[in-house]
């Protein structure tokens, strides 16, 4: 728990078990007189980290369980996402970003992504190109975070940048800032750059709160010129969300405004992730045994930004990770559920990556393999031919 949730002496309703994580009603009384569904609810998740059991609730340990399942990814030439959502105050940047001695899940992918570029380099001929961005959602408006407030000002366009959408390529940010990286130290010294320019607030939850979405992005291509030319390429999106939690528990009229546009995007979050959930539902008859889907609701992307700009993370192509963090604090009851009850809505979700291959080049390879296989048949019957002779 907080200081601040320490000094309220809060009791700790939260409580790990295997893959399962239960949470206490306290107002809710126990024995005959109380309704034990109510009292303590259950909420199954792939991975639980308690800060009750050290060894096992480190970065390290999450970036074993997530981030090395997202470099695979990278590699694979998938598409891939991670969110990091909860309640301000909850562990959200901490996980995502970390600190300079302690560093979180986002740095350690960096890391992780060029040094296994090395160990690549050495055993194979493939050339690889890393590209990154980093942009900021504030009061549904994009700013660069890579582009200094000066430079930004002499174009005015700092938070002013579009999101567009291609045919093919889905959406993208108008005029923002690509940088090639290509070493592990140049790509943290972005990282480390944007994190400093993000929006951050005091609450009454927490004295640093990011009042923004943070968005850092990958772009990662492999091209193997050895044997048949193939070039495949992934995105991969890092999320800190901001901080979800009740208008009133700021107590901060000046921060109204972002607060109110911050729950905007978050409740326009929860619809897309249902409406996602729901067309992913099936109904089974079992008389005709046949399984059909259920009816197709429309999935409102364009009422946010941030979900038009994650269109693609969300039941498109791409493997996505949600983390939640909650805190085990009795004040923090109603936040703590809504969070439980967003991730369990976001595992229903099907997603359907691909393999992103050129597809041009991809039909040049497949040509070059059709070729050397008629050679190879050619080979074949002329030696045949020459045996019966």
């Amino acid at each position: 728990m907080s200081s601040r949730e320490v000094n309220q002496k809060d009791e700790a309703i939260v409580q790990t078990y295997d893959k399962s994580i239960l949470v206490t009603n306290l107002k809710v009384p126990e024995g005959q007189n109380g309704d034990s569904r109510q009292r303590i609810r259950r909420f199954a998740v792939d991975f639980c980290y308690d800060p009750k059991y050290p060894e096992s609730c480190t970065q390290e340990s999450v970036y074993q369980d997530v981030g090395k399942e997202i470099l695979d990814s990278m590699f694979d030439g998938y598409n891939a996402c991670v969110l990091a959502y909860g309640h301000s105050a909850s562990g959200k940047t901490y996980t995502m970003m970390g600190e300079e001695e302690n560093p979180g899940l986002t740095p350690r992918i960096c890391q992780g992504l060029f040094r296994r570029m090395s160990e690549k380099a050495v055993a194979t001929r493939i050339r690889f190109n890393t590209v990154i961005s980093f942009l900021e959602i504030y009061n549904e408006r994009v700013r660069d975070l890579l582009v200094s407030d000066d430079a930004a000002s002499t174009t005015g366009s700092n938070f002013s940048l579009r999101v567009r959408e291609h045919p093919k390529l889905g959406p993208y940010v108008q005029d923002l800032s690509q940088h090639v990286v290509s070493d592990e130290e140049s790509i943290l010294d972005y990282l480390a750059i944007g994190n400093s320019r993000r929006s951050t607030a005091a609450t009454e939850n927490n004295i640093h709160s990011s009042r923004s979405h943070a968005v850092f992005t990958i772009r990662f291509k492999q091209t193997d010129d050895f044997s048949f030319e193939s070039e495949v390429s992934s995105k991969v999106h890092l999320v800190d969300l901001a901080g979800s939690e009740r208008a009133g528990s700021t107590q901060s009229k000046t921060r109204l405004k972002e607060g109110a546009n911050i729950n905007k995007s978050l409740v326009t979050l929860g619809n897309v992730i249902s409406a996602l959930a729901e067309s992913c539902e099936t109904f089974v008859n079992p008389k005709e045994q046949t399984v059909t889907k259920t009816w197709q609701p429309f999935v409102p992307y364009r009422d946010s930004v941030l979900t038009w700009l994650l269109k693609d993370t969300l039941g498109g192509n791409s493997n996505t990770i949600m983390i939640a963090t909650v805190s085990p604090a009795s004040s923090c009851l109603n936040e703590t559920i809504n969070t439980l009850r967003y991730a369990k809505r976001t595992k229903r979700i099907v997603n359907q990556p691909i393999i992103n291959e050129d597809p041009k080049i991809k039909t040049i390879r497949e040509l070059r393999e059709e070729i050397e296989k008629l050679r190879s048949v050619i080979l074949t019957l002329k030696v045949v031919s020459i045996l019966t002779l």
